[in-house]
């Protein structure tokens, strides 16, 4: 075959994933891999989709998200409008990953100080056996 396709096997070594998940993926109509009887064969367009569907997931983009997202590639203005709105996606998806972060942070320093009052506890209760 043409240096053009990979097998399944190719794409899940090339991109760490499992055929369940590139499956998943074409059950989705996010990949659209040529078909030969049971083989699917994965072109370069396939490829660059599968890397922003991941890179997507990563920032936790929504499936959906990344669908419209990957509609947006064919509108014929130089890609000008799928640009805008995965700034627009990634803005709001950075703005609440800041927002949990702060809360994580919050969290931890709660966290912290109660570990440190169980700890002064716990030798006050050990201080009295021992005294």
């Amino acid at each position: 075959m043409s240096d053009d396709l990979m097998t399944i096997r190719e794409m899940c070594d090339a991109f760490d994933v499992t055929p369940r998940t590139l499956r998943f993926y074409e059950a989705k109509e996010l990949l659209f891999p040529q078909r030969e009887g049971q083989r699917r064969w994965f072109t370069r367009r396939d490829r660059a989709r599968l890397k922003l569907i991941l890179r997507g997931k990563r920032f936790g983009f929504s499936l959906e998200d990344i669908r419209q997202l990957l509609d947006l590639y064919d509108l014929g203005d130089n890609q000008y409008t799928q640009f805008a709105r995965s700034y627009e996606i990634g803005q709001e998806r950075l703005n609440t990953m800041r927002e949990q972060r702060a809360e994580l942070d919050s969290a931890i320093a709660d966290l912290e100080e109660q570990l440190r009052w169980g700890e002064k506890m716990m030798d006050q209760i050990q201080a009295r056996k021992a005294g």
